[in-house]
């Protein structure tokens, strides 16, 4: 099995990612933030304008994280974020794997993806947020090499918080 990461650069890879960003919030966090906010964040932060606007204004890049195993490739997740120039470190905004995909070892490539992207860029570090609620991500990046950095509450409108763990792994 090989697992490979394919930039997002098409308008019809922009559609694709939104939809599967909705497919995968409405499928994993009505449970752990309720189905007012996944609505609400969804909109706001994983739609097509969304992800258009954080390309065009905030420099992402994102990737679909696509599996090639028996000679066929498939489309596990995405992940995206980017650099942060005044800190010297990369900012991992999203990392998702559809549900049947999940327990599989795709986070930890994605990981080492960033790692080496990192590498190649001349960066001190990476961090995330991460949902204080999410005990299996935040196992998975403790068992990575990240720390958390700092604890924050995000008021993100309409009586939405983000309660939130920041993550960081700093680079050799």
């Amino acid at each position: 099995m090989n697992v490979s990461f394919t930039p997002i650069t098409t308008a019809e890879d922009r559609r694709k990612l939104a939809d599967m960003a909705y497919e995968i919030w409405n499928e994993y966090w009505p449970p752990l933030i309720g189905q007012a906010q996944v609505d609400y964040m969804v909109a706001n932060f994983q739609s097509l304008e969304a992800i258009e606007r954080d390309i065009a204004e905030h420099a992402y890049e994102y990737w679909f994280i696509e599996v090639e195993e028996d000679g066929k490739t498939r489309i596990a997740g995405y992940t995206g974020g980017h650099v942060e120039p005044e800190t010297n470190r990369f900012f991992i905004s999203k990392i998702y794997l559809l549900a049947h995909e999940r327990g599989n070892g795709f986070a930890s490539k994605t990981i080492r993806h960033y790692e080496q992207l990192c590498a190649d860029r001349g960066l001190s570090a990476m961090y995330l947020t991460v949902n204080k609620h999410n005990e299996l991500a935040i196992r998975a990046y403790l068992g990575k090499g990240f720390e958390t950095i700092d604890s924050v509450e995000t008021d993100i409108g309409e009586g939405f918080i983000m309660d939130d763990f920041i993550m960081e792994k700093k680079l050799a």
